[in-house]
């Protein structure tokens, strides 16, 4: 006689997989609302500030390193960098009152000043004036980063 066949119980490892990639979709989108909120509650004016300003040090010594150093080529950026280092107060105003970040900002500016007073004319000046630059930027950095 035939004798009936038992049946098969459907597995249920698919359900539990459903369930964890669905946990894990809503999870990933959660993430990334949370931290898109807190990126918004940021304020980007300090961070581009100094991206810009890093970008006009290193136009300075890519020209410098591609022997361009006429006055065409510094005295553009010279003048950009003189006149975002005037936001340095609006861009970290936490620091305003601090005496040692006022001295690390006017001497960038004293930097700046002397350079577009008498602007490098040779690839060795424009050099220095790289060099001083940076040495007072990352002063800076090293005392408030």
């Amino acid at each position: 006689m035939n004798a009936p066949v038992p049946t098969r119980r459907p597995s249920a490892a698919y359900r539990y997989l459903f369930v964890a990639g669905l946990g894990l979709v809503i999870g990933l989108v959660a993430t990334v609302m949370v931290s898109r909120a807190i990126q918004a509650r940021q304020d980007p004016f300090p961070g581009s500030l100094m991206h810009v300003m890093e970008r006009q040090v290193a136009l300075l010594r890519d020209a410098q390193a591609q022997n361009r150093c006429s006055l065409a080529d510094s005295v553009p950026r010279l003048q950009t960098l003189r006149s975002l280092s005037n936001d340095l107060d609006l861009a970290f105003p936490e620091l305003k009152d601090s005496a040692q970040f006022q001295q690390h900002a006017s001497g960038l500016r004293a930097t700046l000043n002397t350079a577009l007073a008498a602007p490098p004319t040779d690839c060795v000046a424009m050099g220095q004036l790289v060099e001083k630059i940076q040495t007072d930027c990352k002063a800076c950095h090293q005392d408030f980063r």
